[in-house]
């Protein structure tokens, strides 16, 4: 564990940067704002410099507010400091009772959370343009498909309103759809195309794709979640990200809940796990026994189904692990 003399808090906005330097040993805090570009914090850094601020010594801590955070993230990064992206909500629960709320305020608790969890702190790093460049493409085929849903749903006009009152947008609503369509497809194949430029991408999705239920666009989140699986060590901790893995409920000796997944999760690809464990257990058999084990053992359905997930989780990192490809071992059995 690194021992920092300094922590630095950032409260990010579109606009500006809300920051707050505390520095325990000469017990000092400094406050300030600048705007949220690249050539104020090269003023801003600068100035703590002079000051004797050294990067080695110092952990600055931001709440990870998507774009927003991308040029203080590019900017640390790229000039050796150390820096750690935080979800929001560990920071606010961090925080215990709180009356008050203002950027100043909220950057000066952003760094006393720095100096309180720096035991427990993982530092951050960007990501590499490949993987932005997938997560920006991904977002923009979501938005696709959620579009052509939305402007297939106006043929439901047609039954309610009658043909001729419909006919009036018909045509302009079916060039809609297909031209979306179309969009969507030279999308999906762009991501396809960078996705095969990478050799290491490639090959894992290739490795991934060998488990039965995981397709095309199953190991594209996979990839970029776990970011070419360096960002989890194990299954365990991507079940727990994803929500899939049961934690206890006990307190003394009164209360004995039952086990219970989290809902502090990755809500998309927990739903994408869910679409692959249906999957898996129609074209696997032995998922398919698995999951019907599990349901005769007494198991609800829905939890016996996330028992599926989890194994599905095992299956996928055991495959990146090995560098191998799924085997399906029933079929070798006597």
């Amino acid at each position: 564990m690194k021992n920092y003399k300094n922590y630095l808090g950032f409260d990010v906005s579109k606009n500006t940067l809300d920051y707050c330097l505390l520095i325990p040993e000469r017990d000092t805090v400094k406050r300030g704002s600048v705007a949220n570009e690249k050539k104020s914090l090269q003023t801003l850094f600068a100035a703590f410099s002079k000051e004797g601020l050294m990067m080695e010594d110092t952990l600055v801590v931001f709440e990870h507010t998507g774009i927003y955070s991308t040029i203080l993230a590019v900017f640390l990064c790229g000039n050796g400091w150390n820096y750690a992206e935080v979800p929001a909500i560990e920071i606010k629960r961090s925080r215990g009772l709180s009356r008050g709320k203002s950027d100043t305020i909220d950057a000066q608790e952003i760094a006393k959370y720095a100096m309180r969890n720096e035991d427990k702190i993982q530092l951050s790093e960007v990501p590499e343009i490949i993987y932005q460049q997938l997560n920006l493409m991904n977002a923009e085929r979501e938005k696709l498909i959620a579009a052509i849903k939305s402007f297939e749903r106006t043929s439901e006009g047609e039954e309610f309103l009658g043909k001729e009152v419909y006919r009036s947008v018909k045509s302009a609503n079916r060039k809609t759809v297909t031209f979306l369509k179309s969009q969507l497809k030279t999308l999906e194949l762009a991501i396809s195309k960078l996705v095969r430029s990478d050799e290491d991408l490639n090959a894992k999705q290739e490795l991934l794709r060998s488990i039965p239920g995981v397709g095309e666009i199953g190991t594209l989140y996979l990839l970029l979640t776990t970011k070419g699986f360096l960002r989890f060590r194990n299954a365990r901790k991507y079940a727990c990200y994803c929500g899939i893995a049961p934690f206890g409920r006990t307190s003394g000796t009164s209360i004995r809940g039952k086990s219970r997944v989290s809902p502090f999760a990755d809500k998309k690809m927990k739903s994408i796990l869910h679409l692959l464990s249906l999957t898996a257990i129609k074209y696997d058999h032995e998922l398919k026994l698995y999951y019907e084990r599990k349901q005769a053992e007494g198991k609800p359905k829905m939890l016996a189904l996330n028992n599926v997930k989890f194994k599905l989780v095992n299956r996928i990192f055991a495959v990146i692990e090995r560098g191998t490809p799924y085997v399906k071992t029933q079929q070798f059995a006597a």
